[in-house]
């Protein structure tokens, strides 16, 4: 694969469309669309940025699930506790803020923070950091109106029995599994 050049086709507020340019490995020129949480300026920018943090958070021997309506598959499904960076702020400020924005749990302590990992490689640039903490406080609401979110603590017994039944993000289900596994 060769790459020959990228054009911004779509100026978003959160995604910027890129088409990509290569030569395939036939020598056949394709275009590959993209998108980036970032204003990538060229292809040397591809990929650099930690975008966000996916958070896999414990109390009392249960794990959080978030059920959230997401807009993009028009249904509810199960997923981690998650959200962008702000400008300036550490993955550790980003940790505890989503936290409360989206439960109203406090961050205890945090047990493991793993380097970056695209998030979805096959159609974006976007890298997340995955963090395992352990929280504190009773579940609230401090959603914004454009948010629908349950908050939910699951022993390792209603995990497995969710895994049977219930739709989940790639990253809440794994997390799930090997919680269930008593790998978490």
């Amino acid at each position: 694969m060769k790459f020959l050049g990228m054009k911004k086709v779509r100026d978003g507020k959160y995604l910027k469309g890129y088409d990509l340019t290569y030569l395939n490995k036939a020598g056949v020129k394709k275009t590959y669309e993209m998108v980036s949480l970032s204003d990538l300026k060229n292809e040397t920018e591809l990929g650099k940025a930690v975008n966000g943090i996916s958070i896999v958070a414990f109390k009392d021997e249960k794990m959080l699930l978030l059920k959230e309506f997401r807009m993009g598959v028009n249904r509810s499904i199960y997923n981690l506790c998650a959200g962008m960076l702000e400008q300036d702020e550490t993955i550790e400020e980003c940790i505890a803020r989503e936290l409360y924005e989206e439960t109203g749990l406090k961050l205890e302590r945090i047990i493991k923070i793993l380097p970056p990992s695209f998030a979805a490689v096959s159609i974006s640039d976007a890298k997340n950091q995955l963090a395992f903490v352990e929280v504190s406080g009773e579940l609230s609401d401090h959603t914004s109106p454009n948010e629908e979110i349950e908050p939910h603590f699951y022993t390792k017994a209603e995990m497995a029995a969710l895994l049977k039944c219930a739709e989940f993000s790639t990253r809440a289900q794994l997390a799930g599994f090997y919680f269930t596994q008593g790998s978490l």
